[in-house]
């Protein structure tokens, strides 16, 4: 049986997911991601290679790093994540610099107890004061382990398509309007932006939809506004796009995120 239960505080997310045929469609989150493999394997691809972690395994995923999702085999998966805006951690490690996790998957049992913690801690909607002094105590930790501060710049024409596809999500994406402004052909922006980003412009454009959305749901409970504001159809075209990304639709995440 598939299930996923979103809840937020001290403006931290937490997931908890249990999943067997479920499969995420590959997208990129705007957040840092962080979590733990509870039971079975999960598997993903991540930058072009096939990641397995087992149970114990803390996963960490930089933000705007595509990546898909699924068990590994017929025995299903269970697993626990957290998402932390960049500001966010930025704010609660005091680093100036743009962060980077150095290795996509660790087994550090210290580690993976502070992410369970915190995780937890949402999960049952323990006071916010807690779940700031969690936070706290899990960035210490990382920052003794796998935090670098190195982080590689992205590309000037993928940041500045990215910055025009974002201008304009409530609309439809004009590949030949970006092309212009970036001096390139359709296609080979197309295969530049592929290779960067191990996404399409597109799937970029709806898994970018989708977070605003998601963003606006959050703050506002209204799962309507969202589909105006971000120009989805109506409330099952969000929903189905919702889905690939996180798992239950928008209408279910509005119920678990208040």
């Amino acid at each position: 049986m598939e299930k996923f239960i979103y809840k937020k505080s001290a403006g931290i997310t937490a997931l908890s997911a249990s999943m067997k045929e479920f499969t995420y469609k590959k997208h990129a989150h705007r957040e840092y991601a962080m979590g733990v493999t509870l039971r079975g394997i999960q598997q993903y691809n991540l930058d072009g290679h096939k990641q397995l972690s087992y149970p114990n395994g803390v996963m960490l995923f930089n933000q705007e790093q595509t990546h898909d999702g699924m068990a590994h085999d017929e025995t299903g998966l269970e697993y626990v994540m957290l998402y932390l805006e960049p500001e966010l951690l930025q704010e609660i490690t005091g680093q100036k610099d743009l962060i980077r996790f150095a290795d996509p998957i660790v087994y550090n049992a210290g580690l993976k107890q502070k992410v369970l913690n915190l995780s937890h801690a949402i999960l049952n909607e323990k006071e916010e004061a807690f779940c700031s002094e969690l936070a706290v105590s899990l960035t210490d930790t990382l920052a003794r382990t796998d935090l670098d501060t190195s982080c590689r710049k992205d590309n000037t024409l993928i940041m500045k398509a990215k910055d025009i596809i974002h201008s304009n999500l409530q609309g439809v994406l004009k590949l030949d309007e970006i092309c212009d402004e970036l001096q390139l052909s359709k296609y080979k922006f197309i295969r530049l932006f592929n290779n960067h980003t191990g996404i399409s412009p597109y799937q970029y454009f709806l898994n970018s939809k989708v977070q605003q959305a998601k963003q606006i749901i959050e703050k506002h409970k209204d799962i309507y506004e969202a589909v105006a504001a971000c120009g989805f159809v109506d409330l099952a075209h969000l929903n189905k796009h919702f889905k690939s990304v996180y798992g239950i639709t928008a209408h279910d995440y509005v119920l678990n995120i208040r």
